[in-house]
């Protein structure tokens, strides 16, 4: 019987062990390097892909003149000089010579109201002047003939060549023509009255401007009817409103219980909401001596030291009192922030400026206080930075405003 080679029944483990635990190695690779990759981004986005709550505040321009305010009032630009003109003549507006925003001279004629009647009677009264004129001259000639026959009546009188009668009636001839000169100047007296009557009617139909200024408001038209001193229909009174822009000055009204904090002459500084970033330099012209019992305040009246060609009557302006002239070095705006958006990191002072969304940390140097701010250099006004940020807040966090 042939013998068997049992040693070819036996298994290979070898090329068994190899085919099974060459994949499942593989395979745990594979998930503890997902599950590294996976908690990496998991955290990563635990710093910065979940919003973070905070409260914001923005960078803004300050004025270091707030630090010596005593006050504050409120009240509007007006011009102390003004004037509404109409003419003292009544009659159709007949010629209008400016708009508003014209300038005018003092005494210039800027309005006509029609004056043919009052013209008519100023070539009247002129006429006449020259009728009176005229007769004087004659009376003074009948005088220097009467005079001359005086004297030869008194020398023929004396030689006894005439008789007293006659020389009598040449003295009367004499003192007659004397009568008649007196009554030719006092009619021209008179006509040159009635000639300066009618030339005062003749101005009256002009409308001149008081002094100089800017006109303001129009209230008619040419055509229109000026009857200065009635009401009737369908008529204006005044045909203009100019003012003087060189007195242009701010009333503020100040609360009663705040007056005793104001004098004559302090100093102040005026903002006017047409023009938020500038500030002009005033003093307190005067106080008016009374109350208004409405809303128990004050008058005050603030004179301008500077002045800038775009104020305009009637603007609303802030004014503060100051317990002080501000330096010149405090006259221009600073950049400032609430001193809670200012925190230390590694040794310098930083804020965390907001941008889309994400914060990242700029250096900033500090200065002075102004009012409830502080003075900032290294950021820009009209930045928003977090306010009170926590020691967790990093570079490139994703933040949103807290919502209360």
């Amino acid at each position: 019987m042939p013998s068997i080679d049992l040693s070819k029944l036996r298994i290979d483990r070898s090329a068994s062990d190899g085919g099974v635990r060459g994949p499942r190695r593989h395979w745990l690779r594979t998930f503890l390097l997902v599950a590294v990759v996976v908690g990496a981004v998991a955290w990563g986005w635990s710093l910065h892909g979940a919003s973070q709550a905070v409260d914001m505040a923005t960078v803004t321009s300050a004025w270091p003149s707030q630090n010596y305010a005593l006050l504050n009032a409120s009240g509007y630009v007006v011009p102390q000089r003004n004037a509404a003109l109409s003419s003292k003549a009544q009659g159709r507006l007949e010629w209008l010579g400016v708009l508003e925003g014209s300038h005018v001279r003092a005494n210039e004629i800027i309005a006509r109201v029609e004056s043919r009647d009052v013209r008519a009677s100023l070539e009247q009264a002129v006429a006449q002047v020259n009728v009176a004129r005229a007769s004087l001259e004659q009376a003074e000639a009948e005088l220097r003939d009467a005079e001359a026959n005086f004297r030869r009546s008194t020398d023929l009188l004396a030689r006894q060549f005439i008789s007293p009668a006659q020389h009598d009636t040449n003295v009367a001839r004499a003192e007659k023509a004397r009568a008649v000169v007196a009554s030719g100047r006092a009619a021209i007296a008179s006509a040159e009255a009635s000639r300066r009557v009618a030339e005062v009617a003749v101005e009256q139909t002009q409308i001149r401007a008081p002094f100089d200024g800017v006109v303001l408001t129009k209230n008619a038209n040419v055509g229109d009817n000026i009857t200065p001193f009635s009401s009737a229909v369908n008529s204006k009174g005044a045909v203009v409103t100019i003012a003087d822009m060189s007195t242009l000055e701010v009333e503020a009204d100040v609360s009663e219980a705040s007056i005793a904090k104001i004098t004559p002459e302090q100093p102040v500084e005026i903002q006017l909401d047409a023009l938020p970033d500038l500030r002009m330099a005033g003093v307190v012209s005067r106080i008016v001596p009374t109350v208004d019992r409405s809303k128990a305040t004050v008058l005050v009246k603030v004179r301008f030291v500077e002045r800038d060609p775009r104020v305009l009557p009637d603007m609303s302006a802030k004014v503060a009192f100051l317990r002080q002239t501000v330096p010149a070095a405090e006259r221009r705006p600073v950049t400032a922030v609430h001193p809670g958006a200012v925190v230390e990191r590694n040794g310098r002072k930083v804020v965390f400026v907001v941008t889309d969304g994400k914060v990242q940390s700029v250096s900033v140097d500090i200065g002075s206080k102004v009012g409830d701010l502080v003075q900032v250099s290294g950021v820009n006004s009209g930045d928003r930075v977090v306010l009170n940020p926590g020691e967790k807040l990093r570079d490139g966090a994703t933040v949103a405003l807290l919502k209360k």
